[in-house]
């Protein structure tokens, strides 16, 4: 049984994480979103790439879902007295990663290659593939002008209301080696609860990747992100609103609805089926919030029980 997820952010992290368990590591792919890729202080970093290897490793900040779990901040504490501006938050043993794969870039190694790498060195024998090797950065158009995604995220805390979504670049990128492949032959792609437009929008939008998925002999589902008109961490909600269209599970359906055979809604979200199967769409209601190590395998457990 070959499996592929796609994810972004910390609820793509948490079902990656769920699948890793119930999946053998030789039968599981998970493709990553690098639109959130940026460099700071001279380094690279992967916020998503990161977040995903540090969960399928157990090393992740269990309070913040993403960072390493009780990592020291000596460094950044150090920047911060010498005036440095330290809005981004990197702990010690993070700082670590990033200077390994800034290196290891700067001797022209791809992505894909220092992923695998650092996969290896920690343990990890599941196949985690960035979604390309190319830079292909996510920039936000809002009502106080265009702002590079973290700067968005992070700097302003979501703030700005959002109008547009662009990725600089990614009409020439390409898949990263082996996400095509991974694609074909598998028996089960999955969708992760990310957001669908900065965590999921940039792996669909790098060209042949939508065009593989529609010829994939696989079933095709997706998570929902929103449970019961809320979403569960970030500003998904925040950028279905922003787009006039309705914080509900039915929105991010219609999303998706191009390229999936089922969709997945929480239970208490049950009485949006109908509209979601109107759409030509398969729908299921399963208890999708992750909260604990446990619901993650569960959800992962019933998730691959739903679609195999």
């Amino acid at each position: 049984m070959n499996v592929v997820a796609l994810a972004g952010g910390v609820g793509g992290a948490k079902l990656a994480a769920g699948l890793s368990e119930v999946v053998a590591q030789n039968e599981l792919t998970v493709v990553v979103n690098t639109g959130d890729d940026f460099d700071w202080m001279g380094l690279r970093i992967c916020p998503d790439l990161d977040t995903v290897v540090y969960a399928l490793a157990g090393l992740n900040n269990p309070q913040t879902g993403w960072g390493v779990q009780n990592d020291t901040f000596h460094v950044l504490d150090s920047l911060r007295s010498m005036g440095c501006d330290t809005w981004f938050r990197v702990g010690d043993r993070d700082l670590a990663t990033h200077l390994f794969r800034t290196r290891e870039l700067q001797a022209g190694i791809s992505l894909s290659e220092i992923t695998r790498a650092i996969c290896r060195m920690i343990g990890i024998g599941i196949k985690v593939l960035p979604m390309t090797d190319s830079s292909v950065p996510t920039i936000i158009d809002t009502d106080e002008g265009t702002m590079p995604f973290q700067d968005y995220f992070v700097r302003r805390k979501c703030e700005p209301r959002t109008r547009g979504f662009t990725f600089h670049g990614i009409e020439n990128a390409t898949p990263a080696p082996g996400v095509l492949s991974a694609l074909e032959c598998a028996n089960a792609i999955i969708v992760c609860p990310s957001n669908p437009f900065v965590s999921t929008g940039p792996i669909l939008a790098v060209p042949g990747l939508k065009p593989a998925l529609g010829a994939s002999k696989a079933t095709v589902a997706a998570v929902s992100p929103i449970i019961a008109g809320r979403a569960v961490k970030g500003p998904t909600a925040r950028m279905l609103e922003d787009a006039g269209v309705a914080v509900c599970a039915t929105s991010v359906a219609g999303l998706y609805r191009d390229f999936v055979d089922i969709f997945v809604v929480d239970v208490a979200d049950e009485m949006l089926r109908p509209q979601i199967e109107s759409m030509g769409l398969g729908s299921r209601a399963l208890p999708i919030l992750m909260d604990t190590p446990q619901s993650r395998v569960a959800l992962a457990r019933k998730l691959l029980d739903t679609i195999i």
